[in-house]
């Protein structure tokens, strides 16, 4: 069985820059270890013969086909609209 120790706990939370005292590190490392036992249980089960489940929505593809839609209207007219145009472009006051 795994075995968290308070150095482990202690080192996560430094590398995440968390800061810890004492009490909250033995709390964690008593959680974690918890956590991680009970983990290892499903080590025992048998699943010879199971397939993966990778998709349980049973969708294909859940992306919509590229087509290319022609409302009639070209740049040149879009651009009128603009209050600055400068090389077939929107101008635009510079932002920092």
């Amino acid at each position: 069985m795994t075995k968290i120790t308070t150095d482990d706990v202690l080192y996560v939370a430094r590398l995440s820059k968390i800061a810890l005292s004492e009490d909250e590190a033995a709390k964690f490392t008593k959680e974690l270890d918890a956590i991680l036992g009970y983990v290892q249980q499903l080590d025992a089960v048998d699943t010879t013969g199971l397939q993966p489940t990778y998709q349980v929505t049973g969708l294909v593809n859940a992306t919509r086909p590229d087509e290319i839609i022609d409302y009639g209207v070209g740049r040149d007219d879009l651009l009128k609209n603009a209050p600055r145009t400068q090389g077939g472009y929107i101008e635009v006051p510079k932002v920092l």
